[in-house]
């Protein structure tokens, strides 16, 4: 390796933790790449609705770290002009209570019960939380990056060490891809359908009706769209939508609001959650002789905590 490499990291991973660990690298001076199998809007993060809510993840206590420094991240992001694809929304979270949280729940501002012409469904919390437009995202982060000197590079990696013998640092951001690069077994797929309809007039996120697929019901405003969830599906690989399932989403989600059930369906989507019992963020000596940090299974929740995962693998990177 040539002596002026030093100071390279390649990230492998082109998806929203990539991208973030990748711009949190760069701006301490190193030369940072990203290596990615697929473009921006094909990733899994494309696909996200993507709502800031700590969901499915552990470990608690790192979590709630996470959570509040991505938290601080996307209120300043919305409070500025700018196209980065993150602004404030209002909305209810279903049969959720104050006292059933975390204590990562006493940074939120405004947290508090739904009033019944919020909800009429029994016990909500009503919250103004951050709701980040993804393909929006993730061309801003893109776009960012590239000012700041990174390159991001169309290459499929079938062997970590390949990165090692380019950079004496890699980071993993492979989500999924862990499974069989790292690999780690522990990670499976939380399979996540999507239907995309015309927007008919809501102005307010809706969670509830639980993990099941069979119950799981959330929207998303979204500019141009109105997005209906939705489905964890375990140990699912199936990239294709299935038309049944769409059709009951539409239908779980009309029984909230019932003019969702006259939208005209504009697309579907599908993306496969990397779930692990906890999110992997760690530093460990390559088996090359290189420096190998870890940064994925943050499963449904990666928009929730990818500023301070970022910023903790960027740290762990570079020390």
């Amino acid at each position: 390796m040539d002596s002026d490499a030093s100071g390279d990291v390649i990230v492998v991973g082109g998806g929203v933790i990539g991208l973030t660990t990748a711009l949190e690298l760069v701006g301490t001076g190193r030369r940072v790449r990203v290596w990615t199998r697929d473009p921006t809007p094909l990733t899994t993060s494309a696909v996200a609705g993507a709502l800031w809510w700590p969901y499915r993840i552990d470990p608690v206590e790192r979590v709630a770290d996470w959570s509040l420094r991505s938290l601080r991240v996307y209120e300043e992001l919305a409070a500025r002009p700018g196209p980065a694809g993150v602004r404030m929304a209002e909305g209810v979270h279903a049969d959720t209570v104050l006292e059933g949280l975390g204590p990562w729940a006493d940074g939120v501002a405004g947290l508090r019960p739904a009033t019944a012409a919020e909800y009429g469904g029994g016990a909500g919390l009503w919250a103004r939380l951050p709701l980040i437009d993804m393909p929006v995202h993730l061309e801003w982060l893109k776009d960012r990056f590239l000012a700041a000197g990174g390159h991001v590079e169309a290459r499929e990696v079938t062997d970590l060490a390949e990165a090692g013998a380019a950079a004496p640092v890699v980071v993993n951001c492979t989500g999924i891809g862990a499974r069989t690069l790292v690999p780690d077994d522990s990670v499976r797929p939380l399979r996540g359908q999507l239907v995309l309809v015309e927007n008919p007039g809501v102005d307010t996120w809706f969670t509830g009706g639980g993990d099941s697929p069979d119950t799981s019901t959330y929207f998303f405003p979204q500019p141009g769209r109105l997005i209906l969830g939705g489905t964890t599906q375990e140990d699912d690989w199936s990239l294709e939508p299935d038309p049944a399932v769409a059709e009951a989403i539409v239908a779980r989600c009309a029984g909230v609001r019932p003019e969702i059930a006259g939208a005209r369906v504009i697309g579907h989507r599908v993306g496969l959650r990397p779930a692990r019992p906890e999110v992997r963020v760690e530093r460990e000596r390559a088996p090359w002789g290189g420096v190998l940090v870890h940064n994925y299974g943050q499963g449904g929740a990666g928009v929730t905590v990818v500023w301070g995962c970022a910023q903790e693998a960027a740290g762990l990177a570079v020390s």
